[in-house]
């Protein structure tokens, strides 16, 4: 260690050493004999006040030589003036002890000199110390400036008779306003007053007061006063009585800044970051500097980093253009924050020239603790840049701003935004000391804003993703009113993997569907996409409820297997419940199955709301038990509720609160379908909601006698002719004779095709809704396939032109055999 450094650590060291309750105090005169002694000191070296005052101090040195030249000093009168060393002195009890001395001259208020003498048992220092050794006392550690240890001597009427130069420079009272007066008498005040009664009653009890904390005294216009503990030790005479006390005074103003700075950033970590939105953090980084920092602060953010997008690079040159920025944060010890030109969420110009500007540039922290004028980073008018230094000069003089510091906030290399801290009025300047703890708060509010930033764009990701992939515009045509509501989570996990759709099927039906990934995020959205659109394409193959869950589950499983990792001995979960309705408006029959779901709901015309007894099911993915399916009669417009659990799930409370409360809400048979959903979704607790919020509506409709017609015809030949004419007639009746031409051809080719295959009877329905569909069954249970006849074939066209003369064609499976079903739209399409 440098032989400065290693003074000053060993004399502060010595300082609290000095200062503590084992501290032995002895004061002497210029020849070098005790004249006060205290108990503290006869602890030590076991020797009383009396066995003690009127003696040399050098006589109770173990070293001889040692204590030659100690005595010397004396003779010639130069003690030493400041010092501190190590020494082995004899204990009265025979042994000898090493001890760590501290020497201060003092002066007297009537002109007389003296030494005062601290000393403790020593203590080890740590490696890095660089202490003397027991026998260099003459020698001893010299310090590189005057000890930062303060010592007074008071008499019986506490009244100074001596005190050293220090004591005076930390707690702000001059030497000749000291001497010979009561503190209370140098410096008036409450504070003074509670010293001098603590030193009255050592005076009188004798019992040391050891680390009593107190602020210096020092005049208004200082900039800051310090933080000074004292130990008040009572000075005995060779007979035992008070002589006075002694007063050992540490500067440890660092030490409670240190501690204070810690205490405010402890507080950061409370109060800054508590959730993942980057405008709140930027308030509560505001928040949290005022007035512990600051007296006006402001947090302006690019607006990239609002939007969840990647902001720019800290620092770049003066040429790049300066990005937009919106006042994420403002507070004041002011009500209302006059000061600011911008409020919160506006958006703030930075000129060119500004501080701010510079340290977006060089990525550096710009501190100004004296300045005359610095602007708010706000233009007025971004067009007249003499009107604006103008206008923003005469708004910060008449706030009295008078001290700035402005830091970037950067996170990752990547720049965030801007910190501002300014102090006005009254308040001392900014300190390199507060520029730490300004950088320290900004440092750790930065982390909190970039994990909200990317916690931010995750989640627009993750919603866009979910947009783009839930249903824009559901509709039940002519089965069914559709209402809908989907609500993503708002706490920190995300978006979750909710979908719901409603799928047209033939005959005029439609399927529901309501399903919930597990997880969070984009993963679990993307996952949904998956599942959603395997839905719809086992949907498209008129699958029963029952039949298509299980192959949807299958579905789950490979993208478990396809996703695992061989090297993660835990295999991938892809986990995920579903409710599949279909409803069918001709014979108002709706068929459910569900995979680990939620039971629907059905409302009846009346309003009664019932929970569907329907078999819980395994998950999917899970690859466990078959799923079934249940079929019942609604009447028409009863109102089928699929949702997903976090509609009725709450941590706070049981599932059933939820469930009622649901009940409650779907009671209300007169709202209309749209008002029905807000108003279930608006029961929903205030609080945040962890999970996604999914509600599917459907009001059913029912088609009447006069939009259907059916026709057994048996397997003949003969009666493909009487099919069509069957066909034509009842469009002429429902007024669609320009369909005639195309849905004889139609019917022709599916009527002989089931005559082919088929010895059993026929049937034939044609159904008016938002198209003409043509169906055909029989008891045959093969599928045809379309081909693609050539020139010379002379079969296998049927299908070919029932492809083209209709807008889609499908077959599904029935209880009986298979059906072929076409659908026209009722005008013509261009």
């Amino acid at each position: 260690m440098h032989t400065a450094t290693g003074a000053a650590f060993t004399a502060a060291q010595t300082a609290v050493r000095a200062s503590g309750a084992g501290a032995g105090i002895a004061l002497l005169d210029t020849d070098g004999r005790v004249v006060g002694w205290t108990q503290a000191a006869e602890r030590l070296v076991g020797y009383a006040p009396a066995d003690m005052v009127g003696r040399s101090a050098a006589t109770l040195l173990a070293d001889g030589t040692e204590r030659a030249k100690v005595s010397a000093f004396f003779k010639q009168g130069t003690p030493p003036d400041r010092w501190s060393g190590i020494a082995k002195v004899h204990h009265r009890d025979g042994h000898t002890i090493e001890v760590q001395l501290c020497v201060q001259s003092m002066c007297g208020h009537d002109g007389r000199a003296g030494v005062v003498v601290s000393a403790t048992k020593r203590v080890a220092l740590s490696p890095m110390g660089n202490e003397a050794s027991p026998t260099s006392l003459p020698t001893a550690l010299h310090l590189p400036a005057r000890l930062p240890v303060g010592v007074t001597i008071r008499d019986t009427r506490l009244r100074c008779a001596w005190a050293n130069d220090t004591q005076g420079s930390k707690d702000g009272i001059p030497l000749k306003q000291r001497l010979g007066r009561r503190l209370t008498e140098a410096a008036p005040g409450s504070e003074t007053e509670a010293l001098e009664a603590l030193m009255r009653q050592v005076l009188e009890s004798g019992v040391p007061a050891v680390n009593v904390e107190y602020r210096a005294f020092m005049p208004t216009h200082m900039r800051r006063a310090g933080t000074l503990t004292a130990s008040i030790f009572r000075l005995d005479d060779g007979q035992g009585h008070a002589l006075g006390v002694c007063t050992v005074s540490v500067d440890v103003s660092d030490s409670q800044r240190a501690r204070e700075r810690l205490a405010v950033i402890g507080e950061a970590s409370q109060r800054i970051g508590t959730s993942l939105d980057v405008m709140r953090t930027g308030q509560e980084l505001a928040d949290l500097a005022v007035p512990l920092l600051a007296d006006y602060a402001t947090v302006d953010l690019t607006e990239s980093v609002t939007r969840g997008k990647e902001p720019p690079t800290c620092a770049g040159p003066p040429s790049e253009p300066i990005p937009r920025f919106l006042r994420a944060g403002v507070a004041s010890i002011n009500h209302g924050a006059p000061e600011a030109l911008s409020a919160r969420g506006e958006p703030v110009f930075i000129p060119p020239t500004s501080p701010s500007a510079g340290v977006l540039c060089s990525g550096q922290s710009h501190f100004e603790p004296l300045l005359d004028n610095v602007p708010d980073s706000t233009r007025p008018d971004p067009h007249d840049d003499a009107a604006w230094e103008h206008e923003v000069r005469a708004h910060m003089r008449a706030h009295t701003m008078h001290s700035l510091m402005v830091v970037p906030i950067h996170a990752r290399g990547a720049a965030l935004g801007v910190a501002t801290f300014v102090r006005m009025a009254d308040s001392v300047p900014f300190e390199e000391d507060d520029l730490l703890l300004a950088e320290e708060l900004v440092s750790r509010a930065a982390l909190s804003l970039d994990n909200a930033r990317q916690y931010a764009r995750e989640r627009s990701a993750a919603l866009a993703l979910q947009r783009h992939l839930l249903p824009h515009r559901a509709t039940g045509g002519s089965a069914a009113d559709i209402a809908w509501s989907y609500l993503p989570a708002d706490s920190h996990h995300g978006v979750g993997g909710d979908w719901f759709d409603v799928i047209p099927l033939s005959g005029a039906r439609i399927a529901l569907v309501v399903g919930d990934v597990v997880g969070h995020g984009i993963n679990a959205a993307a996952t949904m996409g998956q599942l959603r659109t395997a839905v719809r394409t086992l949907a498209d193959m008129d699958l029963p409820p029952d039949q298509l869950l299980a192959r949807l589950d299958e579905q789950v499983i490979r993208l478990a297997e396809e996703d695992a990792d061989p090297q993660d001995p835990e295999p991938a979960i892809v986990g995920a419940t579903c409710v599949y309705a279909v409803y069918d408006p001709i014979t108002r029959q709706c068929t459910l199955a569900r995979a680990g779901h939620p039971s629907p709901a059905v409302i009846d015309p009346h309003g009664a709301v019932t929970f569907l007894d329907l078999p819980t099911g395994a998950p999917l993915g899970l690859g466990l038990v078959p799923f079934e399916s249940v079929t019942l009669e609604l009447p028409e417009h009863s109102v089928l509720a699929l949702y997903t659990d976090g509609l009725v799930e709450d941590r706070d409370h049981d599932i059933d609160v939820g469930m009622d409360r649901l009940s409650t809400a779907l009671a209300r048979a007169g709202l209309p379908l749209e008002d029905l959903c807000s108003t279930v979704v608006d029961t929903l607790p205030a609080k945040k909601h962890s999970d996604d919020v999914t509600l599917l509506l459907a009001r059913t409709q029912a088609l009447g006698p006069g939009q259907t017609a059916s026709w057994q015809l048996p397997a003949d030949p003969a009666v493909v002719s009487h099919a069509r004419s069957l066909a034509t007639r009842q469009l002429t009746q429902w007024g669609l004779e320009h369909l005639a031409d195309s849905t004889e051809l139609i019917v022709s080719e599916l009527v002989t095709n089931a005559v082919r295959h088929t010895t059993s009877p026929i049937s034939l329905r044609l159904t008016r809704h938002d198209a003409l569909t043509c169906e055909v069954s029989d008891t045959n249970n093969s599928h045809p396939r379309l081909r693609h006849p050539g020139i010379t074939d002379e079969n296998g066209r049927g299908l070919f032109l029932v492809d083209q003369l209709s807008h889609r064609w499908g077959t599904r499976h029935t209880p009986d055999g298979k059906l072929i079903w076409t659908e026209q739209h009722l005008t013509p399409r261009r």
